[in-house]
């Protein structure tokens, strides 16, 4: 790909995901009020809201450190790093050398450490237990984020992203195998628990004995707080369209033309759209699992995740 394309790609990826986080979240939240019944606030509310944390003075607690002051552009920086090595849009752009699954399950794992080491700064009670949920559930989705790919790494004889999803636009057969479907079946599962969502955490309540993510950002304010909102809705974004690049890659510019890329463009805004539907769409005729089932469930996504590196490597093999 020439170098204007590829950069253009990887700055069309930080900035479709960084501008249309906010409109995903707003969209799925407009998607749920209607099958609820309700108006809805709007599309655009998030956006709204962020210009309103924006103009407010931020506040920060009494003893707390630098973990808790850093980690707000920490997890949005970490989380802007990790769209630009993904292939979004492209899968030959200047970084595609860089974009390896375990430097991008270590960058988004850096986020969730940044964010329960600024609940523990706090020392309030909310935010050690929230902490403390979000660690016992990093531990046990990071590896299945990890075999879930690597599933899909095998048959293509590398961890590099970008030649993973290129092989999978070219041999489609990969993913319709029990491998794939093993593989797409755990790795949704660990994204609903990587953001938070229903059947895992809920995003929108603040009860002591369900939330997760919501305690350890509880004393956050002002422009923090609006940080710690757009990292968390790019996460979603980003991981929605990490699967959608997986498991249904077809669109993806792998060429060297303009008129790809802004095909590329469309095509993951229309799958991310379609995905985020599906998602608040679920979440209206699912519960939320009891706090003490949620390994549980995860520890069925790592087994998933598990036997789909067992299947792919027996076809692998056998091939």
């Amino acid at each position: 790909m020439s170098t204007a394309v590829g950069y253009a790609a990887v700055a069309g990826q930080v900035v479709v995901v960084g501008a249309g986080a906010p409109v995903l979240t707003g969209w799925m939240r407009q998607v749920r009020a209607r099958l609820e019944g309700r108006a809805g606030a709007g599309v655009l509310q998030p956006w709204r809201d962020a210009r309103k944390l924006l103009r407010k003075e931020p506040v920060t607690p009494i003893g707390t450190g630098p973990a808790f002051r850093a980690a707000p552009a920490l997890l949005v920086a970490s989380t802007a790093v990790v769209v630009a090595l993904v292939p979004l849009l492209s899968t030959d752009t200047p970084v595609s050398g860089h974009a390896d699954l375990i430097l991008v399950v270590a960058l988004i794992a850096l986020g969730t450490l940044a964010l329960a080491l600024a609940g523990l700064d706090t020392g309030t009670a909310f935010g050690g237990m929230g902490a403390s949920r979000e660690m016992t559930v990093a531990s046990l989705v990071e590896p299945t984020l990890l075999l879930s790919v690597f599933a899909l790494s095998i048959p293509a004889g590398t961890t590099n992203l970008p030649a993973i999803v290129s092989g999978a636009v070219h041999e489609p057969a990969r993913l319709a195998s029990p491998a794939g479907l093993l593989a797409v079946a755990a790795l949704a599962v660990a994204v609903l628990a990587e953001t938070g969502r229903i059947p895992v955490d809920n995003p929108s309540t603040h009860l002591e004995l369900t939330m997760i993510h919501e305690a350890m950002v509880l004393e956050y304010a002002g422009p923090d707080l609006a940080l710690v909102e757009l990292g968390a809705q790019m996460r979603l974004t980003l991981l929605l369209g990490l699967l959608s690049s997986l498991f249904v890659p077809w669109g993806i510019a792998t060429g060297t033309s303009w008129a790809a890329l802004a095909l590329a463009l469309v095509l993951f805004a229309v799958k991310v759209t379609l995905l985020g539907a599906v998602l608040a769409a679920a979440e209206v005729f699912w519960a939320k699992v009891r706090l003490f089932r949620v390994p549980e469930l995860l520890a069925g996504s790592f087994l998933l995740a598990l036997l789909a590196v067992t299947a792919s490597y027996f076809l692998s093999g056998t091939s």
